[in-house]
């Protein structure tokens, strides 16, 4: 392998189904979920691979994949010129009649672009986490340790380690792995910091051929559910190969202390909701406006947004909010709030503390509160959305835990 600037493919694992996320995953794959206005879920995939100067990437598609594989080829457009390229690659049934079987299938059925490419290393990324990482600086890391795999892990208080796959290091030398813990109760605390563990951000960087050999083992095993984190992780910690790379030593520019470590697992409706709203705040949780690691996506030729309407009574208006090109605000009133390019909100209505997606009209005096309309949802005048739980109920919404109503892609409320 080469020691300075090694050959590298990156691999974007995007075929998750996201049930949690239901009934925004009712047409669509998790990772084409809209997000922060104009972005989908994806977009941070690929915006920090693209970033990082990796520009061989393929994104590995299954469920519910058009308007993912849409997004992608509209938008991630690479210069063939110099060879580079974001490819979106569908399930295809090479090795057998079944789909992927887990996410280490989906590597282990899609061999045959490792050995087109003959890369050096494969970083592996999950797609429907929001944050930003230069991959850079894990490969390099990687390189350095020695070590055949590396697992990115993110610092979470020692109280939460029942949410999520948890990782030990060895206490000699806190870079290697000693044991991969699937959400234990009683993990052991970091050497230098005893109220915290290592948490998976499910991103991988894999020796090349290590990868072809791990993934090609697993799936001749009947035993195993063919998942990175879940069968191939662990295997690499058993013969002494894998390493981990602390997040909390990535250094993006123009970051801040406020959100330099900033990763959110969007898994399910409250955490999606609460993952926009950290997007709104003076002073950002997660901030879009870092010009210098830019966020890309394809929205271009919509108009500017409009606020209208001033008269007494009847004032258009947005505040602590986010509002995308195409928005027509049109005496109503938003606070709290994401608005998606082609929304229209009319007069006297009200969207307070609501994520609000692609096409949404709001007529006169409806209101709306801790709410997500999915595209093209029609409130219908005077109608309520979030104001009360047993009414949505009733209509067939989906309320989260936190009291978040979900209105389904394309419904007219009435």
């Amino acid at each position: 392998m080469a020691s300075t600037h090694p050959r590298v493919l990156a691999i974007v694992l995007a075929g998750g189904e996201g049930k949690r996320l239901m009934p925004l995953t009712a047409h669509r794959a998790k990772p084409a979920v809209p997000f922060g206005g104009i972005y989908r879920l994806v977009d941070f995939a690929l915006s920090n691979i693209i970033n990082s100067h990796y520009l061989h990437v393929v994104v590995l598609t299954q469920y519910k994949s058009h308007s993912l594989d849409r997004h992608i080829s509209k938008t991630w457009r690479m210069s063939s010129l110099l060879g580079n390229y974001v490819s979106s690659v569908p399930a295809q049934q090479r090795v057998g009649k079944h789909w992927y079987l887990g996410s280490a299938d989906a590597i282990y059925q899609c061999l045959n672009i490792i050995d087109d490419e003959r890369p050096d290393i494969v970083v592996v990324v999950g797609a429907d986490h929001v944050y930003r990482m230069d991959f850079s600086q894990m490969v390099e890391s990687h390189v350095a340790s020695g070590a055949r795999a590396t697992v990115a892990a993110i610092r979470q208080p020692i109280a939460m380690a029942d949410q999520f796959g948890v990782i030990e290091v060895d206490r000699e030398d806190p870079t290697r792995i000693s044991e991969f813990l699937e959400k234990p109760e009683s993990p052991v605390g970091l050497p230098d910091s005893p109220t915290e563990v290592l948490a998976s951000m499910g991103n991988y960087v894999f020796d090349a051929d290590a990868l072809v050999e791990a993934v090609t083992q697993d799936s001749a095993d009947p035993d195993s559910r063919h998942d990175m984190g879940g069968d191939i992780i662990p295997a690499f910690v058993a013969d002494g190969t894998a390493g981990v790379y602390d997040f909390i030593r990535n250094e993006i520019p123009g970051s801040t202390d406020r959100d330099r470590d900033y990763w959110r697992d969007v898994g399910t409706i409250d955490a999606y909701f609460e993952a926009n709203t950290d997007l709104i705040a003076v002073q950002p949780v997660f901030n879009l406006y870092n010009q210098d690691w830019p966020l890309l996506t394809g929205y271009t030729g919509l108009p500017p947004a409009k606020f209208v309407h001033a008269g007494p009574g009847r004032l258009g208006h947005a505040a602590d909010s986010i509002v995308s090109p195409g928005v027509l605000i049109s005496g109503a009133t938003v606070a709290g709030s994401i608005l998606s390019p082609g929304a229209h909100l009319h007069s006297w209505a009200t969207v307070t503390d609501a994520v609000v997606m692609d096409n949404v009209q709001v007529e006169r005096h409806a209101q709306v509160h801790r709410a997500i309309l999915d595209k093209n949802v029609v409130v219908s005048e005077r109608a309520r959305v979030g104001v009360d739980h047993d009414e949505d109920r009733a209509r067939g919404f989906t309320v989260s835990e936190s009291g978040i109503t979900v209105v389904p892609k394309g419904t007219v409320v009435a």
